[in-house]
């Protein structure tokens, strides 16, 4: 019990930069009250004291803001933001190291008993009142934006926004990012100029002509071994290098300076 407040108290630390202590942290962050609150009525739920736990679970809400079903099954290091307005489901199921903002709602779209709220993944991020309805899964490390009302799966690694939500991002796999590494390596400049966890357009765009240029680029090289196989005095030329400063004239003042 103790190693768990303290996991729960070290994610507060982790993920919010206003924490300073850990008795400010116990006395003044409603998410952490009622994480505790739910702990409590989880433990009687599951031993059979039904009317008990849904009475400390709506005490919890009466004094943080926040209701948690006590037959809701939450992982390790859940850490919920400023929490008014949080409602978390009977039937969720939340994975370990996950976020939820204020205004988020874990809810179902069916009377029918039975699986009907979602199951989130380890590491997932949920924005400010954010909606997830039904009994779908959230992959791990996905990200909800603010506001978003998401009806279907989402995808391990993805970044969702929008009413219904829509992916936008899903990160790349480790051998893709690799290969857009050698082929801008090759070209002697950074084809990025953001972050790849922003949604940028742009940004999609040099992505796709990357792997498009390696995959040409592969094609080129079998292309070039078929000829020197049959012809033992085809050479393969080098290829000009590409000069960086060629790019100054397409690049911001602010980069360039």
């Amino acid at each position: 019990m103790f190693e768990r407040l303290r996991e729960d108290i070290g994610s507060v630390f982790h993920r919010d930069p206003a924490a300073r202590n850990t008795f400010e942290v116990l006395t003044n962050y409603p998410g952490l009250h009622a994480l505790l609150f739910y702990r409590v009525a989880h433990s009687l739920w599951c031993r059979g004291f039904k009317w008990l736990a849904r009475t400390i679970s709506t005490l919890a809400r009466w004094l943080t803001g926040i209701e948690i079903h006590p037959g809701a099954v939450i992982g390790r290091r859940f850490f919920i933001d400023h929490g008014m307005g949080v409602v978390i489901g009977e039937t969720t199921v939340i994975g370990d190291d996950v976020t939820l903002y204020q205004g988020v709602t874990l809810g179902g779209t069916s009377w029918n008993k039975g699986k009907r709220h979602p199951t989130l993944g380890n590491g997932v991020v949920i924005g400010a009142g954010a909606k997830i309805l039904g009994p779908f899964e959230v992959g791990d490390r996905a990200k909800i934006g603010s506001n978003s009302v998401v009806t279907k799966a989402v995808p391990a690694d993805a970044t969702v926004v929008g009413i219904p939500g829509r992916v936008i991002v899903k990160r790349d796999k480790e051998a893709e990012k690799d290969k857009r590494r050698e082929m801008e390596q090759r070209m002697g400049f950074d084809a990025y100029g953001v972050t790849e966890e922003m949604p940028d357009p742009v940004a999609r765009a040099v992505r796709s002509l990357l792997d498009h240029m390696h995959v040409v680029d592969e094609r080129i090289e079998s292309m070039c071994k078929a000829l020197q196989r049959v012809d033992k005095e085809y050479r393969n030329g080098a290829l000009p290098a590409i000069d960086e400063e060629d790019f100054d004239c397409v690049r911001d003042d602010k980069e360039s300076s």
